[in-house]
């Protein structure tokens, strides 16, 4: 639990802040009605599109099919101060929420969900042909909009719609799979950029493992910095990481421009959690694998790697939520913090994304109070939550099934819950009944 102190006049403050809260959610949710609106009046122009092109059939027009869309979305571009490319997308975009995704779109009405969350439940969602998929795919991913952000929501949303038909996400994952390339951009004062699409395990590996390089730099350029200063100002992180892609792909040697850390550097390896199914991991089935922090990945390139993996852990999970229970692993290793960083997969207050292996094992009741040393009080937390935790009146708890209770300055209650029983996706007869709004539900914001 958190111990800071408070001065004379926090009080005050902390009932100030409740009600700019309070008017923040009332605005979000003006604001997310409102764009509904629009959303659905955008989805009308398809009508006069179609209207359009059967003037054009009528009157014997062949050429320029496509001619309909542009002169709707031009006008329609023209009053809205924005592109008709732009427009002809948005309307696109609504026409499919409206017309195949109506569960998302009344809860973005009714503001209990904002754009942000709606496009990604549309973008992971829109593999699923399926009128019954689709319908089960929106009922488990409202349930995380409502309690999640959209940016920590998009993983969730694409493992439920990966495990609802995993043939289509397989599909999808194999044709993007052949869209992988590198690309140089020119940029301006003598710099280029270059893009690598590339399958998402070897990219977060390779960030990892750049990060490695860069910090280790890092620390030999603070070891050796000039006390007179009159060296030149130290590199920052991004610097060095930059100058340690270069040093791999130009001469093979991670050096980052600094010789004394070469030594040290070339022993540095990526670091990717990866959970795979143990059928699919024997061949036997293709439900499919999740990268920590992103989502479903392909299963062949998981197999490799799992075939040159030094160690992999065996983890079990409640088969009724999908919540990791217990964990094992062939090699011996520190079982109790492996299990919480294979449990949380992130730091544990709402709305971070921190990864937890950059993240401390915290005592959720202090263990200088007498807080214990196990799977019931140890969550993850990054550097900079940590510290608000002990450090601010913010408040935190652990209610059971890896669920934190975290209260803050204001009174108000936000619930962290772990990423395996978000996207949990349970059999058919077990499926939640849909739950309608009420009048004066409160926004997820």
């Amino acid at each position: 639990m958190g111990y800071g102190a408070e001065s004379s006049d926090a009080p005050g403050v902390w009932r100030e802040l409740g009600a700019l809260v309070d008017e923040v959610q009332q605005a979000r949710a003006a604001v997310a009605a409102a764009q509904a609106h629009e959303a659905a009046v955008l989805a009308r122009a398809v009508d006069l599109v179609e209207a359009r092109s059967g003037e054009r059939r009528a009157q014997g027009v062949v050429f320029g099919n496509d001619l309909p869309l542009r002169e709707v979305s031009a006008e329609l571009g023209a009053a809205m101060r924005v592109g008709d490319r732009t427009v002809q997308r948005r309307i696109d975009d609504a026409h499919t929420l409206v017309t195949r995704f109506a569960a998302t779109f009344d809860a973005w009405r009714q503001g209990r969900v904002d754009r942000q969350h709606v496009m990604t439940i549309l973008d992971e969602g829109v593999v699923l042909a399926d009128d019954a998929a689709r319908e089960e795919y929106e009922w488990l991913v409202l349930a995380v909009a409502e309690v999640e952000s959209a940016g920590r929501m998009r993983e969730i949303a694409r493992v439920i719609a990966a495990r609802i038909d995993p043939e289509a996400s397989a599909r999808r994952r194999t044709a993007a799979l052949r869209g992988r390339d590198v690309r140089a951009i020119d940029l301006d004062d003598g710099m280029a950029r270059l893009l690598a699409d590339l399958p998402a395990p070897l990219v977060h590996g390779i960030m990892d493992r750049l990060n490695e390089f860069a910090r280790t730099a890092q620390d030999a350029q603070r070891s050796e910095d000039d006390p007179a200063g009159d060296a030149e100002p130290p590199r920052t992180l991004g610097e060095i990481r930059a100058d340690v892609f270069a040093d791999l792909l130009l001469t093979s040697t991670p050096t980052g421009h600094h010789d004394a850390a070469g030594d040290v550097l070339t022993g540095i390896r990526g670091h990717v959690n990866i959970t795979i199914p143990l059928r699919t991991a024997a061949g036997l089935d293709e439900e499919p694998a999740l990268l920590s922090g992103y989502g479903p990945v392909d299963t062949g390139l998981v197999r490799c790697l799992m075939a040159n993996a030094p160690a992999w852990n065996v983890l079990m999970v409640d088969i009724a939520t999908g919540a990791p229970v217990a964990v094992s692993r062939y090699r011996p290793s520190p079982e109790l913090r492996r299990f919480v960083d294979l449990r949380d997969e992130r730091c544990r207050f709402p709305g971070c994304t921190m990864k937890p292996w950059r993240c401390d094992a915290d005592h959720t009741f202090d263990a200088a109070y007498g807080g214990s040393t196990s799977v019931e009080n140890l969550a993850n937390l990054c550097r900079r939550h940590h510290v608000l935790k002990h450090s601010s009146p913010w408040r935190v708890e652990q209610v059971g099934g890896g669920r934190l209770r975290w209260t803050s300055p204001t009174g108000r209650v936000h619930d962290d819950h772990i990423p395996a029983t978000l996207r949990f996706v349970p059999t058919r007869d077990r499926l939640p009944e849909p739950r309608p709004a009420r009048d004066g539900d409160p926004p997820p914001f």
